[in-house]
Order: structure tokens, then sequence, then C-alpha cells
């Protein structure tokens, strides 16, 4: 019986330093919190200013883009804040959640900007695009293009792309392609030299044909 009263009162006490350590550790958090939020706070402004000036370039002349940033007593994996990342496609329109007002294209655009804004302050050693350049071609495309160049800059860039202006800004350039094999079918990578570059990306430009002009073009682009 003293023993299951001994038991009894270590657990008692064993509970109590248990709250108290983790009331310690969510007011430490929340302190931490706290400083996270005014960085973000002072930062936003700047953020927003560079995203819109990327968006320029990338050919959305009137977008405009707003972080809500609005502090609780909560505390979540990065801190104590919830972000709300809004955007306006058109001149005098309404800003909107950019997860429902954003198309695919601006989707797009909006994370190339940031991964660039991003790459200044990253130790990533590497950073993998997918078909980054979705709904965009043209003068643009070729924006994207110089954008990808610089942040290689910091970091190794690995963009997936179809599209001419972009595979020509690369330091190297891989071919995907898929053959049948034993009617199995095997994919392909294939590091091209200068020769075989400027074949790939005359028929990304103008198809299998390979005009003079296109030709001509895709030299021009690796210049």
């Amino acid at each position: 019986m003293v023993n299951d009263i001994e038991l009894v009162e270590n657990a008692e006490a064993e509970l109590t330093h248990h709250t108290q350590q983790i009331k310690k550790l969510n007011d430490e958090l929340l302190v931490l919190g706290q400083k996270i939020h005014q960085k973000r706070k002072d930062i936003i402004p700047k953020l927003q200013k560079d995203l819109e000036a990327y968006l320029h370039q990338l050919g959305m002349q009137n977008a405009r883009f707003s972080i809500g940033l609005t502090e609780t007593n909560q505390l979540f994996s990065n801190g104590i804040d919830q972000l709300d990342f809004l955007f306006s496609a058109n001149q005098g329109g309404e800003f909107g959640k950019m997860t429902k007002v954003a198309s695919g294209g601006e989707r797009s655009r909006i994370m190339l900007a940031l991964k660039a804004i991003l790459s200044n302050y990253s130790n990533l050693p590497t950073i993998i695009f997918d078909e980054i350049d979705s709904g965009v071609s043209g003068a643009v495309a070729n924006t994207v293009g110089s954008i990808l160049q610089n942040m290689a800059k910091n970091m190794q860039v690995i963009a997936i792309s179809h599209l001419p202006q972009i595979a020509a800004k690369g330091l190297h350039h891989y071919k995907v392609y898929k053959e049948i094999f034993e009617n199995d079918t095997v994919t392909h990578l294939k590091l091209l030299n200068a020769e075989e570059r400027i074949v790939e990306i005359a028929e990304m430009l103008g198809g299998k044909t390979k005009s003079a002009s296109a030709i001509l073009h895709a030299k021009t682009l690796l210049q």
C-alpha cells in the first residue's frame, strides 16, 4: 500500500515537472516565433517589390503581389504566423489568394521569380525545374532562360524544357528520348556536343525539317 502511494506521488511529481517543462519550452518557442515574425515583417516589402519586378520582366506588366502576415499565439512548424500570398494580374483588379486566382502559367512565373530571389540567400547545391516555362513563349521564354542562367551562378540549375530559347541558355544540353528495344520502351539521356546541339535546337524551333533559317536561328540563340 505504501509503495502504491509512493508511485502515485512520484507520478504526480513527474507530471508536474513535465508540465512545467512543456510550458517553459512553449514560452521559449513563442519568443522565437515573435522574432521570426519581426524578420518577416521587415523583409516583406522588399520581397514584394522584387517579385513584382521579376513578374514585369516576365511579361506580366500589371501584376501585383502582396503577402499577408498575421501573427497568432499558435505554434506552427515554421513559426507563429499565418501567411497569405495574394495576387492580382490586372490593373485595378482585386487581390485574391494566389492558389485560386493565378493561372497555371502565372503560377509558374511566380514560382520562378520567388526561387530566383531566394537563390541569392540559399545554400542549395542544386535546383530542378520541370517545365517552369509552362505557358510562355517568345521574348518571355528568353527572359526565363536568362533568369535561370543567372541563378546558375549560385547553384547548379537543371531545367527540363521544350523551349529552344531556354535550352540554348544552358552550359550543357542533355537530350532525353525514347526508343523501342525488344518490345520494351527504353529512355535515353544523351549529352549533346556543339554540332548536335545546333541540330537539336533547330528541330525544337522548326521540327524535323531543320531548314537553313532554323539552323541559323539555333546558332544565334547559342551565341
